[in-house]
């Protein structure tokens, strides 16, 4: 089978043929390099949605992706990013390995194609050529014999007249001669030219036509088979990241299954943890019994005498349900004492008379709720306006020794950075020491005392927060003893005052902690909500207590109370860890609940039960 011999007249065809396959070679390219750029969009498109979802940084989402499920999800995205970096691979190869070589072997199909075809032309412009010498030669010699003939009839006609003369008549012969010479060449010139043709044409037909299309088939298979080679080419190229992209899917199958439940759910513990205990019960309030107003520090011992039921009203029933709100504050502290009249040194309040029960209770269902402290509403302004304490006690316990320990840990790091800063500068101070010519060791000795300085402050910076993490998790004293001595001394110059912002005073754990200056802005409006404490009785006593610890009770409303020391419990632990305890009759405040063991009364009133 060959287009030389079964094709040997469709020249033309077999031109417009092989134009057809460079141009279905070349949409191939076309095909392939849309292909590519198909890919390449696609993984930009990839790695565009794995950078959006990514975590941003020094940000709060950041911080949530610290859950085994968050974590999962990021290594997804991570394994997508891998899995775009594939798809560019894809292009990439297709781009080197099809494009490139395709472009290039058109271009050389081009040239081989048009050579084939110019040889073509060359063999068809030379037959024809020979042609149309052979049609020449056979004009002539046609013609040649044509005027022998009438040379010959002229001839024998003259000689046949008896009028014409004789030298006519050998006129006409010797023409006539002429004409038969002149056609007897014409006939061997034609007959040279025809052998010619014959020959040229059988090699035309049969070794020329046959040669140049058999180059134009080869080089059509060739071209046919490089289009199934770039189609294998075109399959083994995604063939070869087959494999890493199942890694990339196993990554993702390997992170779904290191999901853990639990330890999310710990990790939600540990995040929102407060370390408050949850309420006590509600200790129920009868209102079946006569109610008395307190109107003498008298009555008030007598109450606690003889065992009267205490009877709360207003802000003072209130239960400490605040874990239950929504911000999770620290509860309103307790007040750090009774009302002024209730204190034996303090200003007597007038006598007043006993009122009918009808007429207090009507009172009381009527009486309008105590305002809040302008020192709370100024502090609950300052956190909304971002103001976060350095011992970051505005937290809840957890939380709170959580940074703590956060920021000590900080601290050591800078600690330790700053001290390898040091032998450093040591060693070069050492060498400059021992080779003068490398520098002037005393230029070291300033940045050498920097950097020493900056440690010290870093180590006072860490002891500090160490007390206050000590101080959160119980290890050490609140307070050191010459604070206390410093409190001492404050007291004695500035006696304790009393006014109805008792409930919003910080916690005795050193939560919402207030400035002297904002205590001294309330003193002002404590005169005017006197009498709203005249009416309460002091607590009485549902057991005792021994201190298992020292205490330094600096913070407003707390107590100091020194390791083996016994007193009275007028109040205890409402699940906020702390207890109200009272040492004498002008004494009492609030310990935390670990640094005392709590004996108490079953029978005393308001003292609880558990079975």
């Amino acid at each position: 089978m060959s287009w030389g011999t079964e094709l040997w007249d469709q020249f033309d065809n077999l031109e417009k043929h092989t134009q057809w396959g460079i141009d279905t070679l070349e949409k191939c390219i076309k095909f392939v390099k849309e292909r590519t750029e198909i890919e390449l969009s696609y993984a930009k498109q990839l790695r565009n949605l794995s950078k959006k979802y990514q975590p941003k940084k020094n940000s709060k989402e950041e911080e949530e992706y610290k859950y085994t499920s968050c974590k999962a999800f990021i290594s997804t995205l991570n394994e997508m990013n891998d899995y775009a970096g594939q798809h560019e691979v894809i292009s990439e190869n297709m781009a080197s390995q099809i494009i490139v070589d395709l472009a290039r072997y058109v271009q050389e199909l081009k040239q081989e194609r048009k050579s084939n075809f110019h040889d073509g032309r060359k063999a068809q412009q030379h037959i024809e050529t020979c042609w149309k010498q052979l049609e020449s030669s056979k004009r002539r010699f046609e013609r040649d014999c044509k005027e022998a003939d009438r040379a010959q009839q002229y001839f024998e006609k003259m000689d046949a007249d008896i009028n014409v003369t004789k030298a006519d008549v050998e006129k006409a012969r010797q023409q006539a001669q002429i004409r038969h010479q002149m056609a007897e060449d014409s006939k061997a010139d034609y007959s040279s030219i025809l052998q010619k043709f014959n020959h040229e044409q059988h090699e035309y037909y049969h070794t020329h036509i046959p040669n140049i299309f058999q180059k134009i088939q080869e080089m059509e298979e060739r071209r046919i088979v490089r289009i199934g080679e770039s189609m294998k080419t075109y399959a083994e190229v995604d063939r070869q990241v087959i494999p890493i992209i199942g890694k990339c899917l196993d990554g993702i199958v390997k992170a779904a299954e290191s999901i853990d439940q639990k330890n999310d759910s710990q990790l939600v513990i540990e995040a929102y943890k407060s370390g408050f205990e949850p309420p006590g019960d509600i200790e129920f309030e009868d209102y079946t019994q006569p109610m008395k107003r307190t109107v003498s520090d008298n009555s008030l011992s007598n109450s606690r005498g003889e065992g009267k039921p205490d009877l709360k009203f207003g802000g003072k029933s209130k239960g400490k349900l605040w874990p239950f709100i929504k911000k999770n504050k620290p509860p309103p502290p307790p007040p750090a004492s009774a009302s002024p009249s209730a204190v034996p040194n303090g200003p007597q309040s007038p006598k007043q008379q006993k009122e009918p029960l009808s007429h207090r209770f009507n009172e009381f269902m009527t009486s309008k709720p105590k305002i809040h402290c302008f020192r709370s509403l100024k502090r609950g302004l300052s956190l909304k306006l971002g103001a976060t304490p350095e011992d970051f006690s505005n937290l809840p316990p957890e939380q709170r020794r959580k940074k703590l320990q956060q920021k000590v840990d900080e601290l050591s790091k800078e600690i330790q950075k700053e001290m390898d800063q040091r032998d450093a500068i040591t060693k070069m101070k050492d060498v400059y020491l021992k080779n003068p010519q490398m520098g002037d060791p005393a230029s070291l000795d300033h940045k050498l005392a920097e950097v020493s300085q900056n440690i010290e402050k870093l180590r006072l910076e860490t002891q500090k927060f160490e007390a206050w993490l000590a101080e959160v998790e119980g290890r050490l004293p609140a307070r050191s003893e010459q604070a206390r001595r410093q409190s001492g001394l404050y007291d004695s110059q500035n006696p304790p005052t009393v006014n109805n912002c008792a409930q919003d005073r910080e916690s005795p754990d050193g939560s919402y902690t207030e400035e002297q200056s904002q205590e001294s802005e309330v003193k002002v409006l404590a005169t005017d909500f006197d009498d709203e404490f005249d009416d309460e009785e002091p607590l009485p006593a549902i057991g005792t207590c021994k201190a298992l610890y020292t205490f330094e009770g600096q913070n407003e409303g707390t107590i100091s109370v020194v390791e083996g020391e016994t007193l009275y419990v007028i109040e205890e632990d409402k699940g906020d860890g702390w207890t109200r305890i009272r040492r004498n009759e002008d004494e009492e405040g609030y310990v935390p609940t670990s640094y005392v063991e709590v004996y108490l009364d079953k029978n005393a009133k308001g003292a609880k039960t558990y079975i």
